[in-house]
């Protein structure tokens, strides 16, 4: 069990994310608010790549507030960039096995989820030669792999064309009911919302509404909810 206590953080005076307590569970958490409401910087807290300026992150009552990402991902915390980095010289191939703790599995069961044909990636140089969508994907494949205790995912539609990402939608679902880990999602996509238990929705760097899918989905705004529909 992921839980944030009283997380807050601030850069030069200026506060992104104010008393933030959320209590993550095995199961699908979405994170979602109009751009600057401080999705992605709660992201990359729970990761570690930020640190809090004050409160406190534990994961199975364990404090890893002082925790880095290394030591993080160590204990079973995986993340998606929105963004995904580039490696020059490592290869699609060598990403995935790295990942994957489950030695046995064929690596192209990664890629396939991502709609991916593994004869033409697998052995593919994680570069510029690949395309934006084609990285993110491989990224994504990367996270699953690792069957992680919590996977985190900033944004993971983005750059996605529409049928990979009816495709990612699938899988998540799928991954989540195997892994029986806690996923968190940062996204204002309705289709990956609806995949949700529960639904966060942040503004200007505070809780707005936290609550099961059923109960705060039919009450989001445009603003926050992308493709939604109607006028709520």
């Amino acid at each position: 069990m992921l839980q944030l206590v009283d997380v807050c953080y601030a850069v030069k005076g200026k506060q992104i994310l104010n008393n933030i307590n959320i209590t993550f569970k095995d199961e699908i958490t979405v994170i979602t608010g109009a751009n600057g409401a401080g999705k992605s910087t709660l992201a990359k807290i729970i990761m570690g790549i930020l640190k809090p300026t004050s409160g406190k992150i534990l994961l199975d009552g364990q404090d890893i507030t002082n925790f880095n990402i290394t030591e993080r991902a160590k204990m079973g915390i995986a993340f998606a960039f929105q963004q995904p980095v580039k490696f020059k010289g490592l290869k699609v191939f060598d990403l995935l096995r790295l990942a994957s703790p489950q030695k046995d599995i064929a690596l192209s069961v990664y890629l396939r989820d991502v709609a991916l044909c593994a004869k033409d990636y697998l052995m593919r140089e994680l570069s510029g030669e690949l395309s934006g969508g084609e990285l993110k994907r491989i990224e994504i494949a990367s996270a699953l792999a690792r069957h992680s205790k919590v996977t985190i995912f900033d944004e993971p539609e983005a750059g996605i064309d529409l049928w990979s990402f009816s495709n990612l939608v699938d899988t998540f679902k799928r991954f989540q009911q195997e892994v029986k880990g806690t996923l968190i999602m940062i996204s204002h996509q309705e289709k990956m919302i609806q995949l949700a238990d529960t639904i966060v929705v942040l503004d200007s760097g505070k809780i707005e509404k936290m609550g099961k899918t059923q109960d705060i989905l039919p009450n989001l705004s445009m603003k926050t909810c992308s493709g939604c529909g109607g006028d709520r």
